[in-house]
């Protein structure tokens, strides 16, 4: 076990065997060896390993063992090997403590759904038309309504779907990737894209969930869960009101406004808008080469949309304190921070309470 995690936690670091030993002051032959199983460390290199890693002590023991399948990356072409092994490694490490903290939870208590998809979706998919329809179909199942959606992430998670951020820096080059652990469906997404990014993110990967096996042999999956992620993000019907069904120009500021209120690109509303027959063909080509020459599909003007994150497993963690499951050394361990920050998050907490 201890040789597994540290060679997953090296390369979740985008070190070498060299570069880690400089780090703990040892040899790149020792650190070949612990990685074999051959030798294990002393406490002090134990120590001096974690610190370098970025990890707790605690990590290299942990009982708990999860299997990420199924792993699909949203990332640009050029993103390396070195940058999908630092995210898989995160994504593992933050996997591993949440089926540690939900085993913590008794039998009777189910604080996670289980995701399923409503009954009656379509079998066999073949047009635009009904991608949209299912769209509407999982929005009207999670009582969504028409109306802009306030937290992608929240939606997903009250739905059984997992949902980790990512703070490994890619330079623009990984949007997200999507799994499944056990048979809970799991979507990533990195903490520093802008918020329209991420729930575009989110809204496709939940499309690959939704669409999967249900598309004729002559509809590619990637536009589809596009086209599904624009539809559930903004509906047709919603569209219609706010641009009306036929225009001959859009502003760009009809369009700022827009993915302010529903959380989603300009770029990704004149997709939208040309989906839906608002603008023609002609039109929606125009203004795609209108924002390559602004350069606003590398960044579109005015503040970005806010970021997105997840509270649930922090919100778990001091449930199952507050059920007494856990202590406060094991929540601490749980959420990756020194006892002491752990108590001093909880004493505000406290204080706050008290001074209302």
């Amino acid at each position: 076990m201890f040789a597994e995690r540290l060679i997953r936690a090296r390369k979740a670091a985008g070190l070498s065997m060299n570069a880690l030993g400089q780090e703990v002051g040892i040899s790149a032959n020792a650190i070949k060896k612990y990685e074999h199983g051959i030798n294990m460390p002393s406490s002090s290199n134990l120590l001096k390993l974690a610190k370098a890693l970025g990890v707790r002590t605690e990590y290299f023991f942990r009982p708990v063992k999860v299997e990420l399948q199924g792993i699909e990356y949203r990332k640009r072409s050029n993103a390396s090997k070195k940058l999908l092994n630092q995210i898989t490694g995160d994504v593992m490490e933050q996997a591993e403590r949440w089926a540690e903290l939900l085993d913590l939870y008794p039998d009777s208590v189910k604080p996670v759904p289980d995701f399923s998809l409503p009954k009656g979706l379509a079998k066999k998919i073949s047009s635009p038309e009904e991608i949209e329809a299912i769209a509407d179909q999982m929005r009207s199942e999670w009582e969504l309504g028409l109306n802009p959606i306030p937290d992608m992430v929240d939606t997903l998670e009250s739905n059984g779907v997992m949902v980790i951020s990512t703070k490994v820096e890619s330079n623009k080059k990984f949007d997200g990737l999507a799994g499944n652990i056990n048979t809970t469906p799991v979507i990533v997404i990195s903490v520093h894209q802008p918020g329209d990014r991420q729930r575009f993110t989110l809204a496709h990967e939940l499309g690959h969930l939704v669409l999967d096996g249900r598309l004729s042999d002559d509809i590619d999956e990637e536009k589809a869960c596009n086209h599904f992620a624009g539809a559930f993000l903004l509906p047709k019907t919603s569209l219609y009101q706010h641009l009306g069904e036929n225009r001959q120009a859009l502003e760009p500021q009809e369009l700022y406004m827009l993915k302010h209120e529903f959380g989603i690109s300009m770029m990704a509303i004149l997709m939208r808008a040309g989906q839906c027959g608002v603008i023609s063909a002609n039109l929606k080509t125009q203004y795609y080469m209108k924002f390559n020459k602004l350069r606003w599909r590398t960044k579109e003007p005015g503040d970005p949309y806010p970021k997105e994150d997840t509270y649930l497993f922090k919100q778990l963690a001091y449930r199952a304190l507050g059920e007494d499951y856990i202590g406060e050394s094991k929540a601490a361990e749980l959420m990756s921070v020194s006892l002491a920050s752990f108590h001093k998050e909880r004493k505000l907490g406290v204080m706050s309470a008290a001074a209302d």
